[in-house]
């Protein structure tokens, strides 16, 4: 599991004074930066080689501005050319908003999908997480 930790800024606020839902998925894909490089560790954009096919949250508190979030994520699925990412944010301590992604490890010569690495597939499996996010950051941790 990977742990990304980030002070939400006064900008992704709405109107009604929380962080926006449209905030989330900037969050969760600087909290994917880790997942980047096990499939490309010099970060090389011209050898990009992921898409996303799905993306989805679920809004359970709501986050405020001022206090900073924790982003867990875990990979809870492994397929052949598939990885489907799971997501939890936490502020002071309590689960607020969860999401998934589906990530294609992806030829953009050719158009298709391919399948992922041996060697990338080991380490994915390493940050494998199946079970339900707990309530609590502590219940999570223990």
């Amino acid at each position: 599991m990977f742990t990304e930790i980030i002070k939400p800024r006064f900008l992704e606020t709405d109107a009604l004074g929380h962080i926006n839902n449209n905030t989330y998925g900037v969050w969760f894909e600087a909290a994917r930066d880790d997942i980047f490089h096990i499939f490309m560790p010099k970060a090389n954009i011209k050898e990009w080689n992921l898409i996303m096919a799905h993306s989805s949250f679920d809004f359970l508190k709501e986050v405020f501005w001022g206090k900073e979030v924790i982003i867990k994520t875990g990979i809870s699925k492994l397929g052949n050319s598939s990885i489907e990412l799971c997501h939890a944010v936490y502020q002071d301590g309590k689960l607020c908003t969860t999401g998934k992604c589906v990530l294609i490890h992806y030829d953009f010569t050719t158009k298709v999908a391919v399948r992922i690495p041996d060697n990338i597939r080991i380490e994915l499996e390493k940050h494998l997480f199946m079970k339900p996010w707990s309530a609590t950051l502590e219940e999570l941790e223990d």
